[in-house]
């Protein structure tokens, strides 16, 4: 989901109260830090900036300090980080909160403070009374993760300010590095553009060479080595993953887990579901789904469940210790392109 917001602020003033809630940390991060550069100049911070985490803090020590005048200074921000209070989380809480504290300073807010909620939470409780009061009065700025397409826009248009072109396959390949982790995608696009240079084309290449692989990725290259049935090419990929230090029976997990993810998505889109109930009956990102349904195509149903049988008898070897462990999954492999 790309970023919404809501504003009960006129363009250009100071709110007395923000909320900024939703799952993508870098977006609310880059509100909050606008919100504290329009607020205070740098020789304020010192003095007129705080952060409390409720999750350690009551509330009510928060509201006090808000309610105090700035010191050398015409503002005073107060940061409330962590206000787990507003969520429909079952937690134990640390800490009791004097909840009608924050509710009457909500309608009634001190003129020369701003107060910055922190909730970087997928969802807030709408039943409660303090949420709605927010939701009321404070300037609301919501930010949860984009979506593929909005992602694949917000790469493009962001190369496209330094007048550099991106090719369809480096995108792809970039999501998937990136796990459409926004903060990623910026960093590696960052270190693309510095590399590529103004007016440059960024070709998939480049990805491979700049952009680094997790053990999931490295995991996924394998599987696409085995869809391929390029076995000697899934044999170097396992043998250079053991030499960097990664446990045969880790990488035998993440082998399974993908592969279950497969076979379940081809079972499922036999059925007639579509990516998007795919994603939401197994619970997974609908991107990780659009690339199970690729690599899918590559097998019969029995055949998935046949390396599902394969890779479940290779974690009752490894777990108990009949053959070494490394040599299991690289039986795994030359199996493949025996069938």
């Amino acid at each position: 989901m790309i970023v919404t917001a809501k504003s009960t602020k006129k363009e250009g003033a100071l709110a007395p109260i923000y909320l900024l809630h939703g799952t993508n940390t870098f977006i609310l991060n880059e509100q909050k830090k606008k919100i504290i550069d329009q607020a205070l100049n740098e020789d304020e911070l010192e003095f007129n900036l705080s952060n409390y985490d409720l999750e350690d803090t009551p509330i009510e020590v928060a509201i006090e300090d808000a309610e105090t005048l700035p010191f050398f200074g015409d503002r005073r921000v107060v940061i409330l980080n962590r206000p787990v209070f507003l969520t429909a989380e079952k937690t134990k809480e640390k800490i009791e909160h004097n909840l009608d504290k924050l509710q009457a300073y909500i309608e009634e807010p001190a003129p020369f403070s701003v107060v910055i909620i922190m909730a970087t939470y997928e969802k807030l409780d709408e039943r409660k009374k303090v949420t709605k009061l927010l939701k009321k009065n404070a300037s609301c700025i919501e930010a949860n993760e984009m979506g593929e397409r909005e992602l694949r826009s917000f790469i493009i248009d962001r190369l496209g300010e330094n007048s550099i072109d991106i090719e369809d396959f480096a995108v792809d390949l970039l999501l998937q590095l990136t796990g459409l982790k926004l903060s990623l995608v910026i960093n590696e696009l960052d270190k693309l553009t510095i590399y590529i240079g103004e007016g440059g084309m960024i070709k998939r290449e480049h990805v491979e060479k700049l952009v680094p692989k997790t053990l999931e990725q490295n995991v996924f290259a394998l599987v696409e080595a085995v869809v391929k049935r390029q076995v000697s090419d899934a044999l170097v990929m396992y043998d250079e993953l053991v030499r960097n230090n990664e446990e045969p029976i880790k990488i035998l997990a993440l082998l399974v887990s993908q592969f279950r993810l497969l076979y379940h998505t081809k079972q499922l889109s036999a059925q007639g579901y579509g990516q998007q109930q795919i994603a939401q009956t197994l619970k997974v990102h609908p991107f990780r789904v659009k690339l199970a349904m690729q690599q899918s195509r590559g097998f019969e149903e029995n055949e998935l469940k046949g390396i599902m049988k394969d890779l479940a008898n290779a974690d009752y070897e490894m777990k108990t210790g009949k053959m070494n462990k490394s040599l299991i999954l690289q039986l795994f492999f030359l199996q493949r392109s025996a069938q």
